[in-house]
C-alpha cells in the first residue's frame, strides 16, 4: 500500500495539511488530558456530594445546580450562596486552583473579598491537597456553567463589611489540615475526616461562643441552628447517641428515618437528601464508627434518652365525640389537625410514612425547638426516589395555618401525651422559632460587635507584645 505524502499539493496545500495535522494532534492531546482527568473528576464529584455543596448552592424550586441563590438562615440575616459553576462572568470560571483552594480553606474569594462562615470553610480548611485538586477538576470540567448571577447577600451594618471577617478569622479560624489520630482505627480516622472536613457536621452540631465561633471543648454537643436545634450527637447515652446501635445510626444517615426513634427534618433532611444517602456503605460505616467514639457530653436537663419518652394515647373514645368537652384546647386542635395522619393514638400510619409521636427524638427532647419547627415548616425529604412530606402549619398561605398560640397548645399537648412531660410550650417560644430562633450576642450587639472584635484583637496583640518585651529583657 502506498503512503500518501501530500506531494504535489503546492505550498498552500502543504501549509493547510500541516495545520490540520496540528489541530488533530492537539485534539488527541486534549482528549487524552480529559480522559486522564476523568477518574479525578469522578472523585471530585463524590467529594462534592459528601461535602453537600449542591444543597446550599442550588436555589430551591428548580434552581440550576450550583448556580447559587439559596438563602442560608443566620442570626445576622439571610446569606445567599454564590454561583460556583465554571462561568467566567458569574461563577468561578476564572479561578486558579490556588484561588479555589483559598476560597475553600480560608474563606477568601478570587477577588480577595471574604466569605461569611455560612460557607463552612472553617471545616473545609481540613481538606487534603489531593481532595482540593479533585474538587477543582470536577467543578471546572464536569459542572455546566450557568451564565447568571446569584442573589446578593445584603446584611445590616456592620456585618455587611466583609473585611471584618479578617478579624474574625484571625481570632477563630484554625487553618490546619486533617491529621489522622494515632491509636485510632483506619475507619475512625476516615469517619473523622468525612464528618468534619467534608460533611462539616461540626458547623451545625457544635455550640458557638458569643462571637459565633465553634466551642471546641463541646464538639458535637448540640447547638441552635436558626429555628432548628442540631442535637447532641456525642457518645453520651442520655444526651447523645450512645444508646443507638450502629445499624440505627447508619440507617438514619442513609434514609433520615429510624422508626420508633427519629426522623430527619430541616437542615438534616437536606443533608440526607442531597449528600448522605449517596455515600457508599463503607463511608457511612466510617462516620458511624467515628461518631460512636466521640467523647460524651452530658446535659443535666436530659433525664433519659430522647427516644424513650411517651406511650400511645388511650383517649381515642374522646375523639369520637363521647367526651369532647373534656378535651383541653391543645387536644382539640390535635384531633383536627394532626390525628388524621398520626392517628389519635399517636402511633402513626401502619406503613410508617407518618411516624409515631412517642419514642420520637423530636418530642422527647428537653427543648421543643424541633417539634415547633416541624409544625411550623413541615418536613420534606426525598430518599431513593421516595418523597416524605408533611405540610407546614405556620404559613399564611396554607389553608390550615395556625397561630403561635395554636401551635403552642398543640406542642404542649403532644409533649405531655407522647413526649417529655417536663416540657411546656408558650406562644412566645413559637414566635421566637417562627422569627429565626434565639439570637446570639453578636446579633444583639449590632453595631457594637465589630468594634468589640477589633478591640479584642488589639488587646491580644498588645498582650503578646508585652510578653515578648519582658522575655527579651531577661538576662
Amino acid at each position: 500500500m502506498r503512503r500518501w505524502s501530500g506531494k504535489g499539493l503546492g505550498l498552500a496545500g502543504r501549509v493547510g495539511l500541516a495545520a490540520v495535522a496540528l489541530l488533530l494532534s492537539r485534539a488527541v492531546v486534549h482528549a487524552q488530558s480529559v480522559d486522564a482527568n476523568e477518574p479525578i473528576a469522578e472523585r471530585g464529584r463524590y467529594l462534592a456530594v459528601a461535602a453537600d455543596c449542591a444543597a446550599c448552592h442550588t436555589a430551591p424550586g428548580g434552581g440550576k445546580p450550583f448556580a447559587g441563590g439559596y438563602g442560608i438562615a443566620s442570626p445576622l440575616g439571610a446569606i445567599y450562596s454564590t454561583n460556583i459553576t465554571p462561568s467566567r462572568d458569574f461563577g468561578i470560571g476564572t479561578y486558579s486552583e490556588a484561588q479555589f483552594g483559598r476560597a475553600l480553606r480560608e474563606g477568601i474569594r478570587g477577588d480577595g473579598a471574604h466569605l461569611y462562615p455560612a460557607m463552612p470553610y472553617t471545616s473545609y480548611t481540613k481538606l487534603t491537597d489531593a481532595d482540593v485538586h479533585a474538587l477543582y477538576v470536577y467543578f471546572m470540567t464536569d459542572v455546566k456553567p450557568v451564565e447568571a448571577p446569584a442573589r446578593r447577600t445584603v446584611l445590616p451594618f456592620p456585618y455587611n463589611i466583609r473585611a471584618t471577617m479578617a478579624v474574625w478569622n484571625a481570632l477563630f479560624l484554625d487553618d490546619r489540615r486533617f491529621e489522622p489520630e494515632s491509636g485510632k482505627s483506619v475507619a475512625v480516622n476516615r469517619g473523622h475526616y468525612l464528618a468534619y472536613a467534608l460533611a462539616h457536621c461540626d458547623t451545625c452540631h457544635t455550640p458557638r461562643n458569643v462571637m459565633m465561633a465553634e466551642m471546641g471543648g463541646r464538639a458535637l454537643g448540640g447547638a441552635s441552628l436558626s429555628s432548628w436545634y442540631a442535637p447532641n450527637i456525642t457518645s453520651d447515652p442520655k444526651s447523645g447517641l450512645g444508646g443507638w446501635s450502629d445499624d440505627d445510626l447508619a440507617r438514619y444517615l442513609k434514609t433520615g428515618d429510624v422508626p420508633g426513634k427519629a426522623q430527619a427534618g430541616g437542615p438534616m433532611a437536606e443533608a440526607v437528601e442531597h449528600s448522605l444517602q449517596y455515600l457508599n456503605d463503607d463511608d457511612i460505616r466510617a462516620i458511624v464508627a467515628y461518631i460512636k467514639q466521640v467523647p460524651a457530653i452530658a446535659d443535666a436537663a436530659d433525664k433519659a434518652p430522647r427516644d424513650t419518652y411517651g406511650k400511645p394515647s388511650d383517649r381515642e373514645a374522646a375523639y369520637r365525640g363521647l367526651d369532647a368537652r373534656a378535651l383541653v384546647r391543645g387536644e382539640r386542635l390535635f384531633t383536627g389537625e394532626c390525628a388524621a395522619c398520626h392517628r389519635p393514638t399517636g402511633t402513626g400510619s401502619p406503613d410508617g410514612y407518618y411516624p409515631q409521636l412517642f419514642h420520637n427524638t423530636a418530642v422527647g427532647a428537653a427543648r421543643p425547638d424541633n417539634l415547633i419547627s416541624t409544625i411550623l415548616m413541615g418536613v420534606r425529604r426525598e430518599v431513593g426516589g421516595h418523597t416524605v412530606y408533611m405540610p407546614g402549619f405556620g404559613s399564611g398561605s396554607y389553608v390550615d395555618s395556625l397561630s403561635d398560640q395554636d401551635i403552642a397548645d398543640i406542642s404542649t399537648y403532644v409533649e405531655q401525651q407522647f413526649g417529655n412531660p417536663a416540657v411546656r410550650v408558650s406562644a412566645e417560644e413559637v414566635t421566637l422559632i417562627r422569627t429565626g430562633g434565639p439570637k446570639p450576642l453578636i446579633a444583639r450587639l449590632g453595631a457594637f460587635a465589630v468594634p468589640g472584635m477589633i478591640a479584642g484583637v488589639l488587646m491580644l496583640a498588645g498582650a503578646a507584645l508585652l510578653v515578648l518585651r519582658r522575655v527579651g529583657k531577661k538576662p
